[in-house]
């Protein structure tokens, strides 16, 4: 037999659900605008089974519309689902109801229990995390089913804003009026006085500034007769008032010795006293 079969208390498996003509409806409030809800899990769930674990899956109905998550198969009193569904909203309509089953394999489905989600905060939010609270048909606790639901359209005045003035936009300025050339520099003056007259006779210019000169001028005359150069170069080769020497010398005659035999030799010694 199939998991997916319900008790009398769901009267049928989950119908192809469809959207309802929206042509027909007012636009006004929040007729027509679309609500997420996602089913996250299930949380201390009755447990109605004896011997192994439930599988529990979560039916969710607003107006018409009717969804239901997959089974989590062996899920027992916690299970996960994490599925999203869309609703379209019905002006009047702030409540959604929520079922839990657990599924069976040869007998029907059990019943777990169901609560009431209510959609004041999601609708003037935009968004709703909560977990809410099941019953049994008898009013007792049956668990918790975490949703999370999202509005897009949230209260918010859309023709009531005047258009936003246009955007600021500087004036242009040429790039050369924001830089101006800076001025030329102001030329040098003229000398605090003339310029000196060429200095007479060769001498050098007298500095306007105190100063140290090495020149012989600075000093007093020397006593001394001029510098040798002074003088004039001598000539060359130089004059000489002598003749010029010949080497070796040719002999002279001594005074004391007659000459020898031979002119340019070296004289007898002298004879013994």
């Amino acid at each position: 037999m199939s998991r997916y079969r319900f008790s009398s208390h769901y009267s049928s498996a989950p119908p192809h659900y469809s959207f309802p003509n929206y042509s027909s409806m007012s636009i006004s409030g929040i007729q027509g605008q679309l609500l997420e809800v996602t089913v996250v899990a299930c949380n201390k769930l009755k447990d109605t089974e004896w011997f192994s674990r439930q599988d529990p899956y979560v039916c969710l109905e607003y107006a018409n519309t009717k969804h239901r998550t997959r089974t989590c198969t062996d899920g027992g009193k916690n299970p996960t689902f994490q599925e999203k569904f869309v609703f379209p909203l019905v002006e009047g309509l702030r409540e959604l109801n929520v079922l839990v089953w657990n599924s069976n394999t040869v007998t029907l489905d059990d019943f777990i229990g169901e609560g009431k989600v209510q959609l004041q905060k999601v609708l003037s939010q935009g968004y709703d995390d909560s977990a809410w609270t099941l019953q049994t048909k008898t009013g007792r606790y049956a668990g918790e089913v975490r949703l999370i639901m999202h509005y897009a359209k949230t209260n918010k005045p859309t023709a009531s804003y005047a258009p936003s003035a246009p955007p600021y936009a500087a004036p242009h300025v040429p790039q050369s009026h924001l830089y101006s050339t800076p001025p030329p520099p102001a030329p040098y003056g003229p000398p605090a006085s003339g310029p000196y007259p060429p200095p007479p006779g060769g001498y050098p210019a007298p500095s306007p500034y105190p100063s140290y000169s090495t020149s012989s001028a600075a000093y007093p005359p020397s006593t001394y007769g001029p510098s040798p150069s002074a003088y004039p170069p001598p000539p060359y080769p130089p004059t000489s008032a002598y003749p010029p020497s010949t080497y070796p010398p040719p002999p002279q005659p001594s005074p004391y010795y007659p000459p020898g035999p031979f002119p340019g030799l070296y004289p007898p010694p002298p004879p013994p006293y």
